[in-house]
């Protein structure tokens, strides 16, 4: 079976990474690389892996969180089905099981709140993971966050935790956010689409989705 580790080594994945990063970095977006590519993969395992699924799918969910942002380096528009065109082609080069691809491309062009659902296990740890990745290290240039919202809401965010209580059936976003920098209004201004997708996700996987910020539930 190919594995993460497999994925995280093939040449032609680790460009489009790079090149979708600096692709986005040009037109103002947040960071997406590899940084962005590692949590969400750690992120989406965890959550199969705590709510004791199957050990494939684990690994699934890791690689698909690995990948789902590659499309960007094509284009920013429909960059989840782009991306899943483009993983199946280089996942197929790889040898990976043909079921297997199918797992990973279903997650990965359904994994934006704009145009995708959760329609998998598999697909609901991807949106989880990718939506619970706010944090200030995203943000490229500080200097912007007076101007733009994304930016400033992403920089006044000093933590955030994905976490999976199996016994209760909660996942829970536990997030600190600087209100001196930006508001926890503005939060939910930018990121209210995001927080609905992931409430669906969490309900896939039969789990409820709160969210936490600054120690009081929100959601």
């Amino acid at each position: 079976m190919i594995v993460l580790g497999d994925v995280e080594k093939n040449k032609i994945i680790r460009a489009y990474i790079e090149k979708a990063n600096e692709t986005l970095g040009v037109i103002g977006y947040t960071e997406h690389g590899k940084r962005h590519s590692h949590i969400v993969a750690r992120d989406a395992r965890k959550i199969l892996k705590e709510l004791g699924r199957e050990e494939k799918f684990c690994e699934l969910a890791a690689i698909s969180g690995y990948l789902h942002d590659i499309g960007n380096v094509i284009s920013r528009e429909s960059h989840a089905q782009i991306g899943a065109i483009m993983a199946h082609i280089v996942l197929t080069q790889m040898g990976m099981d043909i079921d297997d691809v199918a797992e990973v491309i279903t997650a990965i062009g359904n994994h934006h709140e704009e145009d995708g659902l959760p329609v998998s296990d598999v697909t609901a740890a991807l949106i989880l993971a990718d939506k619970a990745d706010v944090h200030r290290s995203r943000v490229r240039n500080p200097k912007f966050i007076k101007f733009d919202i994304h930016d400033r809401v992403n920089y006044s965010t000093e933590s955030s935790v994905l976490k999976v209580e199996r016994k209760d059936r909660i996942i829970s976003l536990d997030i600190s956010i600087d209100t001196s920098i930006s508001s926890v209004m503005e939060y939910f201004e930018i990121f209210l689409s995001r927080m609905t997708v992931s409430r669906k996700s969490a309900d896939f996987l039969g789990c409820r989705f709160e969210l936490i910020i600054n120690g009081s539930k929100m959601i």
